[in-house]
């Protein structure tokens, strides 16, 4: 897909296009309405600011109409202040990224040291210089170590403040993100807080007792757990590991202790309690009485009394619970608290060793930066969080005269969140164009025509909404008669300009107005050009397709510039899904994301921020687009960059071997089909090795759009 491609062509995967509906407007339509790839900018005219769609820049029509619309207004210089207001940068971004004065994203990883930043811009080009290309995710290593000590430091402040007598042990769940540089790192940065892990599989549970080797630090084991899953948690304690099995369902308990007297050890044991407090978000289904995990009161009750009964309820040391990945409001974290402590103070009434109490996971990530209650934000900060947990289990547990627990997060998704970036380039644009309202109807002209042409004659900005409606009703007259077979597809097509032309018109006039009309606020975002993007939704934003989760997404460079389009973004999927068109805001969700101009030649970047959690681990295989090449970076004094791991993408080869292709079959197949070729006289030898070398060089390439050298 060149950036200069003829207007005339056909446009870039029009079928994303079809069945668009918004506002009361089908972008299903034809004729004036079409795509153009054409990147140059646009002009002034009477039908407000152009930009880069080719808006026809003719005398007006009319006396009254169209003549009074083109008005300039002059323009305040763009900064780079307004770039990050646009963008929210400093809402979401927690202090690790911000705009340099040369209009860059800086990443900023040391609170302590703002001066120790680097360009994303200048990383790439030392990822581009190194022989890898994008998109590319980045892994900072220094805002990981930031982020374990922030939330081990927060709740070593709050424990501090509070004369609470327990200590914080914070475990990371391996499954938030499973790549071993993560649980690497986790375990190097996590250790002088003895930091531990949570297991929610065998794989993962080898993963814990390999990397994990603190004899002070907790290896917590959720999930369901068949006898090797046992016996090797079991094994974990006899070698001095604290490794507790946490009982998911009921029968799971006979097994434990069936194994661990075969084996000679005395577990630790830790049980989910499935509290009837519910918290909203997206994984409200982790709490509430229907949730598939944990268990109920009475089944709680009976696991103490088995434990009695075979004197081994000094192994209860732990109780567990979770409401959710991502809890956005505080009310339904202290709500939580309350339940969880009442069960824990009667476990210990109930003769029960204790000492543990794991909260779960829940501490929530401000995507958009609205400090909201929002299912993509917050409404608390980290310091509110970890006072609001300290203060309420010493409140429960002081008030029943029950020893402080240590309190226990599965806090993966604040932990990792912040960690990666992905960039990515732009390929094409697919542009709003319109040809404008001709200056003279063709002769014989239905009344369709003229009737559009007269909406756009007696337009202006006090009765937009009027011509709105008429050019809706006008416009499907124009349909009607088509598929009756009176007017012809040209004429049709004339319509359709005519009316789009009008569209846009009438969106421009609507700025700035103190009131817009519904149906009319919608007309900016359905003129919305399409970006086509260089990576896979399915594969590096998965969250963003089967949840909706919103990314902060915005470039990373020209940031001194005006964006002056608005665009959606499409992936190079062949899959109507693999969009994003929904993207933060401080008060809602925007459908568009402010963009600039693509300039010929030029690279236009952009970067999905806060991708670091369940991303990598949930992405799939959707068109065979594998993983993405890998760098990891620390940043050092005065923002030297260093570049400590690089992982190349999967290639064309080892996504199809995960198909269970066999490569060196599939080259063979191919080597006999060209060799067919040249005994038909289709080709010549020479051109037999020419493509037979372009087809296995092609298996050895890059799943994702490969830039010409």
């Amino acid at each position: 897909m060149g950036q200069n491609a003829s207007c005339e062509a056909t446009p870039p995967f029009p079928q994303k296009l079809s069945g668009y509906i918004q506002g009361g407007i089908s972008i299903a339509g034809a004729g004036g309405m079409s795509y153009c790839s054409r990147v140059s900018g646009g002009v002034p005219s009477a039908f407000g600011k152009a930009g880069s769609a080719e808006v026809s820049t003719r005398p007006a029509v009319g006396d009254g109409g169209l003549q009074n619309m083109g008005k300039e207004t002059a323009l305040e210089r763009w900064t780079v202040a307004k770039s990050a207001e646009l963008y929210g940068i400093r809402d979401w971004g927690a202090g690790f990224f911000r705009i340099s004065e040369d209009g860059e994203v800086l990443v900023s990883p040391h609170e302590d040291a703002p001066e120790c930043a680097a360009s994303l811009t200048e990383i790439v080009k030392g990822v581009q210089a190194r022989g890898m290309d994008l998109p590319v995710l980045l892994r900072f290593s220094d805002i990981l170590d930031a982020q374990v000590a922030r939330l081990n430091e927060s709740f070593r402040k709050a424990i501090k403040e509070y004369g609470y007598k327990g200590k914080y042990r914070g475990v990371f769940p391996i499954k938030v993100n499973q790549q071993e540089q993560v649980i690497k790192e986790i375990t190097e940065f996590g250790s002088r807080y003895h930091h531990g892990l949570e297991a929610g599989s065998k794989a993962e549970l080898m993963i814990a007792m390999t990397f994990m080797q603190d004899s002070e630090a907790v290896i917590v084991c959720n999930g369901y757990k068949d006898e090797e899953f046992i016996d090797l948690a079991l094994y974990g304690v006899k070698m001095g590991l604290r490794v507790v099995i946490v009982i998911e369902i009921p029968a799971e308990l006979e097994l434990i202790l069936a194994r661990a007297d075969k084996l000679e050890v005395r577990p630790l044991i830790g049980v989910r309690a499935r509290l009837s407090t519910r918290c909203g978000g997206h994984w409200n289904e982790s709490g509430g009485d229907r949730s598939v995990f944990g268990l109920n009161s009475s089944q709680i009750v009976d696991v103490v009394d088995m434990l009695r009964g075979k004197d081994l309820l000094d192994c209860l040391q732990l109780l567990h619970y979770h409401l959710g990945s991502q809890i956005p409001n505080i009310r339904d974290i202290r709500a939580g608290l309350q339940e969880a402590c009442r069960y824990y103070v009667d476990l210990v009434r109930e003769g029960a060793a204790m000492g543990m109490l794991d909260i779960g996971g829940g501490l929530a990530v401000d995507y958009d930066g609205s400090s909201t209650n929002y299912s993509c934000s917050r409404n608390y900060g980290l310091r509110e969080y970890c006072a609001d947990v300290v203060e309420q289990i010493q409140h429960i547990c002081d008030e029943a005269s029950v020893e402080h627990p240590t309190i226990i997060s599965e806090s993966g998704r604040a932990t990792v969140a912040y960690y990666s970036v992905l960039v990515f380039d732009i390929l094409d644009v697919s542009r709003f164009h319109t040809h404008g309202i001709p200056e003279e109807l063709p002769k014989d002209s239905g009344i369709q025509l003229r009737n559009l042409i007269e909406v756009g004659k007696t337009l202006n900005s006090k009765n937009l909404q009027e011509c709105y409606h008429d050019a809706m009703y006008y416009r499907e007259d124009l349909r009607t008669a088509f598929l009756s077979g009176e007017i012809s597809l040209r004429e049709r097509a004339l319509g359709e300009q005519i009316f789009w032309s009008l569209m846009k018109v009438i969106s421009a006039e609507s700025v700035g107005k103190k009131y817009v009309p519904e149906e009319i606020k919608g007309l900016d975002d359905i003129l919305a050009d399409i970006y086509y993007a260089n990576f896979s939704v399915f594969q590096s934003l998965p969250d963003s397709w089967a949840i909706d989760q919103l990314f902060p997404i915005m470039p990373i460079h020209r940031l001194k510039e005006q964006p002056t389009e608005k665009a959606i973004l499409s992936d190079i999927t062949c899959d109507c899904d693999g969009k994003i068109d929904k993207f933060i805001d401080l008060h809602d969700e925007k459908k568009s994301l402010p963009v600039h101009v693509l300039r010929d030649g030029e690279r236009y970047m952009l970067g999905a921020f806060i991708v670091g959690a369940y991303q990598e681990t949930l992405g799939d295989l959707h068109n065979l687009l594998g993983d993405t090449n890998v760098v990891s970076i620390r940043i050092g004094k005065g923002g030297a960059v260093k570049f400590t791991k690089e992982l190349e993408g999967d290639s064309v080869a080892d996504v199809l071997s995960y198909v269970e292709y066999d490569t060196k079959d599939m080259l063979e197949r191919f080597r006999e089909l060209a060799e067919r070729a040249v005994e038909e006289d289709r080709i010549s030898a020479g051109d037999r090795r020419r493509i037979v070398e372009a087809y296995r060089r092609g298996m050895r390439g890059y799943t994702y759009y490969e830039a010409e050298e």
